[in-house]
């Protein structure tokens, strides 16, 4: 089957997508976008958050078929170029990064966080990142990096 889709603003086609197949597997094997990362495959650590049409979805439930005609945003997607999103900055200033496999659900979880609520109390924070799951750091610098992340928007 083929799926035909645009991913970060460019018009995409997956051909022998197997109807099963995941939308992370299509985007990192058959695409060749590795940011999003494969943990659980199951929905319940965020590593593979991409936006869906403008949600922020586990990308490893989501079959790929299902994506035809849709947006998607990756972690790769996020920068212009070769300007970081303010999110990745924030991440690389706050010390956010560790093993960095939960890295790049967490960056869009929090662009998508900040798109809809550019300033987020650390309740709100904390409820919205709850399905992206980090074994390294312990949350602090996560939560340092939405608050630079915020400032720096606010500011532009």
């Amino acid at each position: 089957m083929r799926v035909s889709l645009t991913v970060n603003g460019v018009p995409r086609t997956a051909d022998d997508v197997w109807p099963g197949e995941s939308l992370l597997f299509m985007l990192r094997e058959r695409l060749a976008l590795p940011g999003s990362k494969n943990a659980c495959e199951q929905g319940e650590c965020g590593s593979c958050t991409v936006m869906l049409d403008g949600q922020a979805v586990c990308s490893c439930l989501v079959a790929a078929p299902q994506a035809e005609g849709a947006t998607v945003v990756t972690v790769e997607g996020l920068a212009k170029g070769d300007v970081l999103h303010p999110v990745q900055e924030a991440f690389a200033a706050a010390g956010a990064v560790q093993c960095g496999f939960c890295t790049p659900g967490l960056v869009v979880a929090v662009a998508d966080l900040l798109d809809r609520n550019p300033s987020p109390t650390e309740e709100q924070t904390r409820e919205s990142l709850a399905g992206n799951l980090c074994r390294c750091t312990g949350y602090e610098k996560i939560l340092d990096a939405v608050r630079l992340a915020s400032a720096a928007q606010g500011a532009s």
